[in-house]
């Protein structure tokens, strides 16, 4: 509910004295930040407000001529409705009272309507008061001037002559008038005489020549002044210019000014005019025109020139514009300046914004503080309600200091509209601002009720805008605490305002807080919601890339629930806007891919993850990085014998700073491989030295290596070559490779090209033999390893050496090596060799060592030769036939080596119980020497290996039989078997017969499992066993868990047979429950079958079924087939006549078939090829095989010569009798199970001659007593 306030009419003033015209100043009325000056809120409700009067729309100057309308606007708003009133010259002017004047309804704007008065009637200065019960606002005075049109003088017709070259003025003098003309030179004809540079129109309206020529000789050169504000156009009379031609025009005249004259003139300006300085000029030839700004620089934003550069225009001056501005004339015969002073500017009015008339309490004091500033100084005056302070009544309250109105203690009375004048020569400018004195109730503006969500750690601040006059005071309170205690919190602090601010809030600050106002029952409630700040987890990374690829930021956030949070992307501060026809970016939170990188994707990428609360934000990089630029600049400094110095400029690194230096050279006189790399250094290093070989020619290069990869090679250096010097080494790995007797093989390894150092260069050989030759050499030179000395004697021992020479010289003194001239096989076998049995497969061998003299070469070691000639005893025929079959064959023989030191062996892995022959050879790397007398020895009886196989076969529950294969290799006379067996090591059986291979045990426990372990004896004891584990099968139990899966003619049986259990077999009996057909009975079934089928049962019937083992009954049930069922049928119809010819003439079609088939047949033999083909054509029940064609076999033209079998059309031997019912059943779910027993079963029958393929599925399949062919049930039912 709006409350009505304290309010009371001002009374201060009276009418306001005349105005004068207004002036140029600077005028700021601002309020001084101490005052507590009232500012009534939107949302505060009141009631009948009362509001002074404030000037809407000032009134204009305005100048007029006869026909013009006069309208002067003043209008204002206010409550209640301002009253207007006009002062004119200083003296009351009431329109409504003055019938030639129109004044508009509710406003103070009157219109000039009558046309009898002069209209100079009207000029004068005019100044508006708009008036209500609080005060009284002044417009600003303005002036209206007035004036009759300008009219035609006449004039005496001008004739000017002039000698080419001169300057010439024609004078255009228009009317003169309150609004300047414009100006137009035309001709005759209407036409505006052309200006040029020569030919120029001045601000004066005078057209200027710089100097004349005879073309411009004419008598029709006329002024045309053009009044807009009048509406009136001028054609002073023609003038005539005749221009003679003259001897002087050759002689050039220097510039002269022709406006302004002379040489320095200064301009007044009022800030934010506009200016032009003119410059016009005389000479001969035309003078150009040059601007320039003394004491500082002349911009084209602040000036223009125009009419051909003689103008400088100023669009609006202002106080950077004041100075010294040049004009320059020039031609070649001189030069004349004249220079434009602007100062003593004067500046037009600038308000401030921000200057309010305000509300006050009662009591308050109010500063009105009004500054104007112009040239020269404006002085101010105070007025109230347009009265002047100083025709006022004094109040000790009100004070005047330097322009600074003070009112102290201010009461309802107060209440009026100030006016702050201020004045000068110039004229005066004039501004209202109101002191409105009032008392409001106290409100509380903010929404009641309000939430406040702050992050963690930040500033909450909750409202609680209060307004009345005096100002109301405001007090928080929280849920927990009271007042005092709330504000008492260092982090709690009451603003200005009424809001409760509260710092570094954490979640134990949230709940409900009270605003409320002491001294009335108003109050607010307002609750804080302390939510987690939002941090960024997972920030953008600085990415460096080459260009081309695509790169991917990744911005992860923690956000609080209770926000919803927008991710957004900037580029250098700028947004990132996706675009579906711009690949560029593409946004899938969190990631932002950025696809095709190159240059302009440089730069720094911000993810800013923004919630209505709070901000978060990351930022990583794209930096284009590539492979450097190679180095230039490359260049070889100091030369010395075996160095130079290098030094390189290096290329741009783009990005990624170069981590190394790579050296490279090319020798240039001959061919090589290519550029090769002779040194490396780092990447700050950029002048290096290199090491040299002599005799060289070189070329070099530099490649850069930073992260991105190799620059390209430098440009490659001039070419240095290297003096020739001595050998500086001899090569490396002197050694003799003698091969043959009587020779002496000097090798080495050779040195490269690149260290020989000098010109012709060889190695010298040199070598002496160790006893008997002294200290002379023999050598000899070659260019290449090796090098043959022949003659020697056979393996005799030679100091050798090779020494590296060239043109200059010879390398060092090499050290000499020994080497020997060729091998030859030893002469000798070794003595003394002798061999003790260790044990069965095992002997030791010894020898005396060889004399070395005998070896002729390096002794590398001994052969030991073994030579199996056989077992002692053979124990049986068929052992012995073996043996036998194997000496026919290949004699075994085992070598083996020993080192040179060696005069004795063990030689392991013989034979037990055989014959062999042992010899002795030396060895070195010519060859062997003959080998020692053969020695014989015979090893000892051992244990046989594990016999071949162990079978297991079980008929009973108490029976094992075992089967088993004797040893392969007895190593002995095999005296019988060990057989163990139980879970335990005993009981133990002998078999002293070696010629068994199996026993039946008995007596075993069906419940235990068994292992068998086998092995075979000799005279030394038992051998390695064979070991196999295995139960005894249990009598046979019927089938268990079986299974019932009907369809509409047939219903499958699975099972599951009893495991260890022994297949037995089982029939099933079966028929209709609804009463006809009598039992029906299976074949024989096999618990391994797991699966049969019951034919051609009827759709929709119940059938009782009993399963027979041992001809007693082991299980019962029922199941009903699905489909309809068919009714019974009352009489027997095998008894109808129908029935019986149906019959006969399938019995007819039967009997022709067979003489058809036996006349067929009569025909004899074979078909031939040709018939085949024909017959084949006309079939389609027998297609070609894999589409081939022309292509027979015997078993084909066997086939067809046979009686055709009537299987080919009858349904008992087709697939379809079996698995088409099967097929067509309506069964949700078909398992096949197949053991092993069914499987070789079935692949027995399929093996017959003349039996079909059949089916897995087909019980009859896997019974052997039907051999293939169908079930009984299967064809009878």
């Amino acid at each position: 509910m709006g409350t009505k306030p304290r309010q009371q009419v001002g009374s201060r003033g009276r009418s306001p004295p005349p105005l004068t015209p207004l002036f140029a100043l600077l005028l700021v009325l601002p309020i001084t930040p101490g005052q507590a000056a009232i500012h009534i809120p939107s949302n505060y409700h009141i009631k009948d407000f009362k509001e002074p009067p404030v000037i809407t729309s000032q009134p204009e100057p305005i100048t007029a001529f006869a026909s013009d309308d006069i309208t002067l606007t003043c209008e204002a708003s206010g409550k209640p409705t301002p009253t207007f009133r006009w002062v004119k010259d200083g003296k009351e002017l009431d329109p409504s009272n003055n019938p030639d004047l129109s004044v508009s309804p509710g406003s103070g704007t009157f219109k000039v309507i009558s046309e009898d008065n002069p209209i100079n009637h009207y000029s004068g200065n005019y100044t508006c008061y708009a008036s209500n019960e609080l005060g009284t606002s002044v417009s600003n005075q303005v002036h209206v001037r007035t004036e009759s049109p300008p009219t035609q003088q006449k004039e005496k017709k001008v004739k000017i002559k002039a000698e080419e070259g001169e300057s010439v003025i024609l004078q255009c003098n228009p009317p003169e008038s309150i609004d300047p003309p414009n100006i137009h030179w035309m001709d005759k004809r209407l036409r505006h005489i052309e200006l040029s540079e020569r030919v120029t129109q001045g601000r004066d309206g005078n057209l200027y020549f710089s100097h004349v020529v005879t073309a411009d000789s004419r008598n029709d050169y006329t002024c045309n002044a053009q009044y807009l504000k009048a509406r009136t156009i001028l054609s002073k009379e023609a003038i005539t210019l005749t221009v003679s031609p003259s001897n002087s025009v050759a002689r050039s005249r220097r510039p002269q000014m022709m406006r302004p004259s002379g040489s320095h003139s200064s301009y007044h300006v009022l800030r934010g005019q506009s200016l032009a300085l003119e410059c016009i000029v005389q000479g001969l030839p035309t003078p150009t025109i040059q601007w320039a700004r003394k004491d500082g620089e002349l911009t084209a934003s602040r000036t223009s020139t125009e009419n051909h550069n003689r103008l400088l225009s100023f669009g609006e001056v202002s106080e950077s514009d004041a100075g010294q501005y040049q004009c320059t004339a020039n031609n070649p015969q001189g030069t004349v300046i004249h220079t434009y002073s602007l100062d003593g500017m004067c500046m037009s009015s600038v308000w401030i914004a921000g200057v309010n008339s305000e509300l006050y309490a009662p009591g308050e004091t109010v500063e009105l503080d009004c500054k104007a500033d112009g040239i020269p100084r404006p002085q101010l005056t105070w007025s109230i309600n347009g009265v002047p302070l100083s025709e006022i009544d004094k109040d000790s309250r009100l004070s005047l200091e330097a322009g600074t109105l003070v009112l102290k203690d201010v009461k309802f009375g107060d209440t009026a509209v100030y006016q702050c004048k201020a004045q000068n020569k110039h004229g005066s400018i004039l501004i209202n601002t109101y002191v409105y004195v009032i008392e409001l109730p106290p409100q509380i503006l903010t929404v009641d009720g309000k939430t406040y969500g702050v992050m963690e750690g930040q500033k909450a601040e909750l409202e609680c805008k209060s307004f009345g006059s005096p100002r109301p005071e405001v007090s928080w309170e929280s849920e927990d605490s009271g007042s005092a205690l709330l504000l008492s919190s260092p982090r709690v602090t009451l603003a200005t305002g009424g809001s409760l601010q509260i710092s570094n809030v954490s979640h134990g600050d949230g709940g409900l807080y009270t605003c409320y106002l002491p001294e009335s029952n108003v109050s607010i409630s307002a609750e804080l919601k302390v939510l987690n700040q939002t941090v960024i987890v997972s920030a953008p990374l600085d990415l460096r890339v080459q260009r081309g690829t695509a790169v991917v930021f990744t911005c992860i956030a923690k956000v609080d629930p209770e926000l919803d949070h927008q991710l957004l992307w900037r580029r250098s501060g700028q947004k990132l806007i996706h675009s579906a026809n711009d690949k560029k970016y593409t946004f899938e939170d969190p990631d932002l891919t950025v696809a095709d990188v190159q240059d302009v994707d440089e730069g720094v990428y911000t993810c800013q993850i923004i919630t209505r609360l709070d901000m978060a934000e990351a930022s990583g990089s794209i930096t284009i990085v590539d492979r450097p630029d190679p180095p230039s600049q490359l260049q070889i400094f100091n030369p010395m014998d075996r160095s130079v110095t290098l030094s390189w400029t290096p290329g741009d690194d783009h990005n990624s700073p170069v981590l190394e230096f790579v050296v490279e050279f090319e020798e240039t006189e001959v061919e090589t491989d290519g550029w090769e790399e002779i040194m490396r250094v780092s990447g700050d290093t950029h002048r290096t030295q290199v090491s040299l070989k002599p005799f060289l020619s070189y070329r070099f290069r530099v490649i850069a290596i930073n992260d991105v990869g190799k620059s390209d090679p430098s440009a490659p250096s001039n070419p240095h070559s290297t003096p020739a010097a001595v050998p500086d080494h001899n090569p490396l790995g002197v050694r003799s490779v003698s091969v043959d007797p009587d020779t002496l093989v000097i090798t080495w390894e050779e040195i490269d090209r690149r260290n020989f150092n000098g010109p012709n260069f060889q190695y010298k050989v040199l070598w002496r033999q160790v006893v008997g030759s002294g200290p002379s050499w023999q050598y000899n030179f070659t260019t290449a390893p090796p090098y043959e000395v022949p003659d020697v004697g056979t393996f005799t021992a030679f100091d050798i050496k090779v020494q590296a020479v060239n043109e200059l010289g010879s390398a060092p003194d090499p050290e000499p090596t020994i080497g020997y001239s060729g091998e030859d096989a030893p002469k000798d076998a070794p003595m003394v060799v002798g061999a003790n049995v260790l044990n069965s497969t095992a002997i030791e061998v010894t020898w005396a060592a060889i004399d070395k003299t005998t070896v002729r070469g390096h002794l590398l070691g001994y052969k030991i030769y073994l030579h199996y000639h056989g077992l002692v005893v053979k124990h049986h025929k068929e052992h012995r036939r073996k043996v036998g079959k194997g000496r026919r064959h290949v004699e075994e023989r085992m070598v083996v080596q020993t080192g040179p030191n060696e005069e004795k062996k063990v030689v392991g892995g013989l034979r037990p119980y055989s014959h062999y022959g042992v010899s002795v050879t030396v060895y070195n790397a010519k060859g062997e020497g003959p080998p020692s007398d053969p020695l014989p020895i015979q090893t000892p009886e051992g244990v046989p290996s594990p016999p071949v196989f162990l079978d297991l076969k079980s008929h009973s529950e108490r029976e094992m039989m075992l089967h088993w294969g004797p040893p392969t290799h007895p190593n002995g006379v095999l005296i019988g078997y060990q057989l163990r067996y139980q879970q335990s090591e005993s009981p133990q059986e002998n078999i002293d017969d070696p010629t068994i291979t199996h026993r039946t045990l008995t007596n075993l426990d069906p419940h235990s499992q068994y292992r068998f372990t086998l092995a075979g004896r000799t005279g030394v004891g038992v051998g390695m066993p064979i070991i196999k584990e295995g139960f005894t099968m249990l009598d046979g139990v019927p089938a268990k868990n079986i299974s019932l899966l009907a369809g509409e003619t047939s219903v499958n049986l699975t099972w599951v047979s009893q495991y260890r259990h022994m297949n037995v077999d089982f029939h099933i009996q079966y028929r209709n429950k609804n009463g006809h057909g009598s039992w029906k009975q299976t074949d024989k079934l096999n618990l391994a079958q797991s699966f049969y089928q019951l034919h051609d049962l009827e759709p929709g019937s119940v059938y009782k079924l009993d399963f027979i083992f041992s001809n007693k009954s082991f299980w019962k049930t029922e199941v009903r087939t699905h489909g309809t069922g068919m009714e019974a049928v009352s009489a027997n119809f095998a008894t109808e006549g129908w029935f019986i010819a149906l019959v006969s003439a399938v019995v007819l079609l039967l009997l022709i078939l067979l003489i058809l088939c036996f006349i067929k047949r009569s025909k004899g033999g074979k078909y031939s090829v040709k018939d085949k083909e024909e017959g084949q054509v006309d079939s389609e029940a027998r297609p070609m095989k894999d589409d081939t064609f022309g292509e027979y076999s015997d078993n084909d033209e066997k086939r067809t010569a046979s009686q055709p079998s009537l299987c080919d059309d009858s349904k008992l031997c087709s697939e379809d009798t079996h698995l088409g019912d099967y097929g067509n059943s309506h069964s949700a779910k078909t398992e096949v199970f197949m053991d092993e027993s069914l499987a070789s079963q079935y692949s027995a029958v399929k093996d017959g001659a003349e039996v079909q393929e059949r089916s897995p599925l087909n019980p009859a399949s896997a019974t052997p007593t039907n051999h293939g062919l169908p079930s009984s049930v299967a064809i009878l039912d």
